[in-house]
């Protein structure tokens, strides 16, 4: 039987969304990095992750986590056609802040930067909430259809892959917006049922 993590009153929780690098603390016991299997390991698909309590935690069905990792890896760092890694990463930070994922925010905006150097832009994204102008037809495009498919994939429609046409978008680039989105939107819910984040720096 998987325990139960209830040791949470330390817990120093983020005030705000961030781009800063964020702790994330399991409601459930994940898999001890020294008990892993072999098989548990296989599904990591990168051996680094064997130190991340999330990804332990996922290990416990290996099968699927390795379709997840590899789902999410091929959308993300497929880039040999299709959409730049700054926009699906903005995908992804888009419908983590529709969502309220603090932690994916994190990590996806921060990468948003990274990958483009709009700093500003991105924090924009966090501090006033997915509505925010960010500056130009394509960012706002990506944004405007990732925001449909999190609250609902019925509201995604036509309107928005004209949107994104519009801004210069092809097939192929549509539908990497469509991925990283839709892929969130999953994993959001996902990582918000199974733990929260935390502040690691003010962790007592």
């Amino acid at each position: 039987m998987t325990a139960i993590i209830t040791e949470y009153d330390e817990l120093a929780r983020p005030e705000a969304f961030t781009q800063q690098g964020l702790g994330w603390v399991p409601w459930l016991a994940p898999v001890d990095e020294d008990a892993l299997t072999d098989l548990q390991r296989d599904a990591l698909i990168e051996p680094a992750r064997a130190a991340m309590p999330y990804f332990r935690l996922l290990a416990r069905d290996p099968e699927a986590l390795r379709a997840r990792t590899l789902t999410d890896l091929d959308i993300f760092y497929n880039v040999s056609g299709g959409l730049g890694r700054a926009e699906r990463e903005l995908a992804a930070a888009a419908t983590s802040r529709r969502n309220g994922c603090v932690f994916c925010a994190s990590v996806h905006a921060a990468a948003a930067t990274r990958e483009s150097g709009r700093e500003a832009d991105v924090q924009r994204l966090l501090d006033e909430g997915t509505g925010a102008d960010l500056g130009d037809d394509t960012w706002n495009a990506v944004v405007e259809a990732s925001v449909a498919l999190a609250d609902t994939p019925l509201d995604f429609g036509p309107d928005h892959i004209a949107r994104l046409r519009a801004a210069g978008l092809g097939d192929a680039e549509i539908v990497d917006v469509i991925g990283g989105a839709a892929f969130f939107n999953w994993a959001n819910r996902l990582m918000l049922s199974l733990g929260e984040p935390e502040v690691p720096a003010r962790r007592h």
